[in-house]
């Protein structure tokens, strides 16, 4: 199994090139994020992951999270990584100073986040949920529970999970049954949650629980849920701990990946009841957990990214060591990273991967420039840009995960299928990030629904006129990107088209919004990493001529654009044709005969 080792040049790259990071310190409160502060995270933040988290990973598959004697004991080694983790201050890099925070950018944490999750999946799930639990308590508690937890939890003294679903519930969350009762100044909570991320561990001192839940005097549906948080330990009222509350790790589900990840069944008020605290306002809390969901939802799409790198980095290692049969040009026994097809294979794995960390990248660098921007309109665009992006940055890059890992597993050949290489790990965990925290298809459905359709289009029609503009820019570079200019015009009126089709025709059928909203959603994304990888080009472009930088970087960035341009964004073409081809084959067969 190869070893992790952190793309901090392609990184810093999209950060200050491609997502605006230069224009970050001119915002209020950002005046310290220098490119130079830039390149000692990364550098800091690869070591821990490549020395502290990487040699757990595989451990992690292996042996997993057991309950013993009704506590989660997580994989050797984990506490100790865990305690590394905090002591670097890595939680609070991009959380709020007042409580404890650095107050650095967003995008700072996302870059992170993907060497956390590429080194090791199933750990950084736990900081993952306890960073959406601080913005949804920072955003919706009063400032008892934020004095009360939000210190703990930036610092990763405490840690946090979200619970939503239910055995009978799924994603229906108007179903749930677990119940809240007013009890003077708190709440008595009972049920059960199933698939709780890091439900239970001994990595913490204390855990938050934010839960969903439903008062008897509720209405019906989505709008009588409330939020709770629903802490391990109670606390006294100097902020040390008191007694256990009643809440316990029932089970663990035996997954599929992320093995090292506890994944728990958990049992609220089995003795009387678990005592919560409310977050917002009563039947107000889908509201405040979509804070968490959507912070939740870029997160996994890092997830997508990284797991994809990692999946790249072990097959082009494994593609220059093995040797067999002869390719031209080549003496004696070749390594099968000079076949054509391998190198087709790792050609597709790194385009894709660069252009997904573009998308999330620029999507989170939407994310600052919308609460930092100084004026009104400033922050109502970036808002309405992170809106639009935020179900591409984590659909459209979690698929790009499956692909790339089943192609990883694919240059390894048989090796691939054998479990001692580690590469179908990467298979294994990726598979889980286009499941939770919402499904392709129902981002999907966000996208069209409530991102397109809602406003009328008016923030897709402005990334369409970005993109005709950019289109521009692309034919007074020369003859050296005509080609990257012709795909880029393809897909680009590919989206176009898509655009005008589903404004005109999505009241056709109550069927043609959900029958569509896949295809859509990934010629979006199609375009858009697309777009990204044409950007790289240009820029790479104008480097290489001025004779600037380090040119086989630049080279290898221009290459990798070209093959994006020539292999990937034709896939446009053909997601716009399931687009344009609506509900009727889909639904063309009935239910009783599938």
């Amino acid at each position: 199994m190869t070893t992790y080792s952190a793309p901090t040049k392609d990184m810093q790259f999209v950060i200050t090139e491609l997502a605006g990071f230069k224009n970050m310190s001119q915002l209020p409160g950002f005046g310290e994020a220098t490119t130079d502060l830039l390149a000692v995270v990364l550098e800091e933040a690869g070591k821990l992951a490549a020395e502290v988290l990487a040699p757990l990973n595989q451990k992690g598959d292996q042996e997993g999270a057991k309950i013993v004697e009704g506590k989660v004991i997580a994989t050797e080694g984990f506490k100790g990584a865990y305690q590394q983790f905090i002591e670097g201050g890595w939680m609070s890099i991009s959380q709020s100073p007042e409580y404890g925070g650095q107050g650095l950018p967003h995008l700072l944490l996302t870059a992170t986040s993907e060497m956390w999750n590429a080194s090791n999946l199933a750990f950084s799930l736990c900081p993952l949920l306890t960073t959406g639990a601080i913005e949804a308590i920072e955003t919706h508690a009063d400032e008892s529970l934020k004095k009360q937890y939000l210190p703990k939890l930036i610092s990763g003294e405490w840690a946090a999970t979200m619970n939503l679903t239910e055995p009978q519930a799924g994603t229906d969350l108007a179903a749930i049954r677990t119940k809240a009762v007013r009890n003077g100044d708190h709440y008595i909570v009972s049920g059960q949650k199933i698939f709780i991320t890091w439900g239970d561990h001994e990595l913490t001192e204390n855990i938050a629980h934010l839960v969903l839940a439903r008062l008897p005097d509720a209405p019906d549906g989505v709008r009588g849920i409330s939020l709770f948080l629903v802490p391990k330990f109670l606390l006294n009222s100097d902020g040390s701990l008191d007694r256990h509350n009643d809440l316990r790790a029932v089970s663990l589900e035996h997954k599929m990946g992320i093995h090292g990840s506890p994944t728990c069944v958990m049992s609220y008020g089995d003795e009387g009841g678990a005592i919560g605290y409310l977050v917002g306002e009563e039947n107000k809390g889908l509201s405040c957990m979509f804070t968490m969901m959507n912070h939740a939802r870029l997160g996994v799409g890092t997830q997508g990214v990284a797991i994809a790198d990692r999946s790249y980095q072990q097959a082009v290692a494994y593609a220059r060591d093995r040797l067999q049969g002869e390719a031209p040009a080549v003496k004696g026994r070749a390594a099968i990273i000079h076949h054509a097809d391998v190198r087709r294979m790792l050609m597709t794995m790194r385009a894709l991967t660069e252009a997904a960390r573009a998308v999330n990248y620029v999507s989170s660098a939407a994310m600052d420039f919308a609460l930092r921007s100084e004026t009104e309109e400033q922050r109502g665009y970036y808002q309405a840009r992170i809106d639009l992006l935020t179900p591409i940055a984590k659909g459209w890059c979690t698929e790009v995960a499956q692909e790339v890992t089943s192609l990883g597993v694919q240059v390894h050949g048989g090796m691939g299928f054998i479990e001692e290489t580690g590469c179908a790990q990467h298979m294994r965990d990726a598979r889980i990030t286009t499941i939770y925290e919402g499904t392709t298809g129902i981002q999907a459905m966000d996208l069209v629904g409530r991102k397109i359709l809602r406003d009328g289009g008016q923030a897709l029609t402005m990334l369409l006129s970005e993109l005709t503009m950019f289109e521009r820019e692309l034919a007074q570079a020369g003859d050296d990107l005509m080609m990257i200019k012709h795909r880029f015009n393809e897909g680009r009126e590919a989206l176009n088209q898509a655009s005008e089709w589903l404004r005109a025709h999505a009241m056709d059928s109550p069927h043609t919004p959900g029958a569509i909203a896949f295809d859509f959603l990934m010629l979006m994304g199609t375009v858009i990493g697309g777009w990204q990888m044409a950007r790289a080009a240009l820029i790479s472009h104008h480097a290489l001529a001025a004779g600037e930088g380090d040119e086989d970087f630049y080279k290898a960035k221009f290459a990798i654009a070209c093959f994006y341009a020539q292999h990937i964004m034709p896939r446009a073409k053909t997601y716009l044709d399931g687009v344009l081809a609506g509900e009727a084959t889909i639904m063309g067969l009935d239910a009783d005969l599938m």
